[in-house]
């Protein structure tokens, strides 16, 4: 076993040369078919269609969309390009979507109708006006004076955007040359990615990844699971996280396997395809296992065909991994790290006893030190002993971007990226993960970070002070929780907090619980006691009779 130095794209003209009539990408439910030759060629034309709109070598592109079949042919046009591929939480509203533009110098940004109840297009134009008045490929925006071009991925047609159809006939006119030339500069050093993720400072930070750290962790997890080209992985885990396109893209296009894509989570889609295609592999977060455990229509599809796959995202509970297990027939892993180590430094291995699988998140990736510190005096803790899990190796950041203060303050002098999680070590080399430093929620596989929520709602009139914690809840693992100590003479709802957030927040960040106090549970030096506030939270919806779901 040994890490690779192809690129992304090396590595997909490789299976084209070598496979070219053997499926790469499906979507079953409109029977969309790409064999890895047919794949290659589009990805091929959609770089061609992107160097006619000016993006090059080093460009910024971003992509704001759920798993429409052009985000992978993006992705790997971006790739062979040399150009950095920016991922956009759907679930972004405005104001996030505006900061993650401007933070990250956006040259080009890709778009589809939207989400839920996100208009994407309304609010590309909310944000960019002379978008309506201007020729395609030729914005001028005084907030935004990177932003070049928008591309609707699809058919349709908006003032000021080009569609995915008319940057495939643009890119006739380029000659072959010219990619070959841009194509020939790129390195696997080359930052290929760049994902935001939130930090205690409530600001997200764009994670700069390389081709070397997705496409060999990719590897590695599926080595992990013995894949190979025979296998056929059911992606219904979003592709803007690391879990979709490190664990499932990176793992397919490293092992030639077919990636069966579903667009936006639905568990009977999910059913449906692993049904027909005769799926091996199943990716999801706990709640994706347990809506498709619990479908009415589940004992209809016929799942044995597949044999292993990956929960992760949050706290993997052990009778659900018993009923994946009987009725799936699936030898589930878990993968354990974060956006900055590309994601994963830890996974359970196939043949690991069901105990292991179940109780701890398995042993170092290989090529990678993993290391519990103690958080005090920085020294390595001894086996069973609680420390920070820490990593260095070939899966850590470039850094984040224009952000080398941030970049220091997680990267220390060895090289250890300091994840902020709690963990132990046991006698056989497997990890637990214990608890949190930096007091994050995960709810249902998104990270949430309780100050940029606590900013926001420092705004609400009326609030004196706000602390945000982890409810633990049996269907997302944890859920946001809202303490607030209001002015005198202030009078609030909880609804009104929540209405205050609708709207301006993604809506996974919106407090589930509310609780109006007098004070916080604070140490003896005046720290507020985050973990207390979770136990008062639990204690309140039981006083009055709140179900926590």
């Amino acid at each position: 076993m040994q890490l690779s130095d192809r690129t992304l794209g090396q590595w997909l003209e490789h299976w084209a040369d070598v496979t070219p009539h053997k499926e790469a990408i499906v979507y079953s439910d409109r029977n969309l078919r790409f064999t890895w030759e047919q794949f290659n060629r589009r990805v091929d034309d959609m770089a061609k269609g992107l160097i006619s709109i000016g993006v090059e070598r080093g460009t910024h592109v971003g992509i704001w969309a759920a798993n429409v079949p052009d985000w992978l042919t993006l992705l790997y046009a971006c790739a062979k390009i040399g150009a950095v591929y920016i991922t956009v939480n759907t679930n972004y509203k405005q104001s996030e979507l505006e900061y993650l533009c401007q933070n990250s110098d956006m040259h080009t940004l890709c778009i589809v109708n939207g989400e839920k109840d996100s208009d994407f297009v309304q609010m590309t134009y909310n944000m960019l006006p002379e978008l309506r008045e201007c020729e395609r490929g030729h914005l001028k925006s005084e907030r935004f004076p990177y932003l070049k071009n928008v591309i609707y991925v699809g058919q349709e047609k908006h003032r000021g955007m080009f569609n995915t159809s008319e940057l495939l006939v643009l890119g006739h006119n380029i000659e072959d040359a010219q990619l070959l030339e841009l194509k020939s500069k790129v390195t696997c050093h080359d930052i290929v990615n760049m994902q935001y993720t939130s930090g205690t400072t409530g600001f997200p930070k764009g994670v700069m990844l390389s081709h070397h750290n997705i496409a060999n962790n990719g590897y590695l997890t599926g080595e992990h699971m013995e894949v190979t080209g025979d296998d056929k992985l059911c992606c219904c885990v979003p592709l803007f996280h690391c879990f979709g396109i490190v664990l499932a893209t990176m793992c397919t296009l490293t092992h030639g396997a077919t990636q069966v894509m579903v667009e936006r989570f639905d568990p009977l889609v999910v059913l449906a395809s692993i049904h027909k295609e005769r799926c091996t592999m199943l990716y999801g977060v706990p709640t994706m296992f347990i809506a498709e455990l619990n479908h009415p229509m589940f004992d209809m599809f016929d799942m044995s065909s597949l044999r292993t796959g990956i929960m992760a995202g949050s706290l993997c509970p052990i009778e659900l991994m018993k009923q994946v297990q009987e009725k799936m027939f699936m030898r589930i892993t878990s993968v354990y790290g974060l956006t900055e180590t590309s994601p994963g430094m830890t996974q359970t291995r196939i043949d690991d006893s069901f105990e292991t699988r179940c109780n701890t998140v398995g042993s170092d990736y290989e090529f990678t030190d993993v290391k519990v510190l103690d958080p005090e005096t920085g020294e390595e803790c001894p086996v069973g002993v609680q420390g920070e899990m820490c990593c260095k190796g070939y899966n850590v950041m470039s850094g984040y971007y224009k952000n080398p203060q941030a970049t220091a303050e997680v990267i220390d002098a060895n090289g250890y990226l300091h994840s902020g999680d709690l963990g132990v070590k046991d006698e056989n080399g497997n990890y637990r993960i214990t608890g949190r430093i930096k007091d994050m929620i995960i709810r249902g596989g998104e990270n949430i970070y309780p100050r940029e929520i606590e900013e926001f709602l420092y705004k609400l009139e009326g609030v004196k002070d706000v602390q945000v914690a982890g409810i633990p809840s049996p269907k997302y693992g944890e859920a946001v929780g809202a303490f607030i100590i209001l002015k005198e003479d202030a009078k609030l709802q909880e609804s009104d907090v929540q209405d205050f957030c609708r709207n301006q927040i993604a809506r996974y960040k919106i407090p589930r619980y509310v609780f109006f106090i007098d004070e916080f549970p604070m140490t003896g030096s005046g720290k507020i006691q985050k973990f207390k506030l979770k136990e008062l939270g639990v204690k309140l919806c039981k006083e009055k009779g709140i179900e926590i779901v």
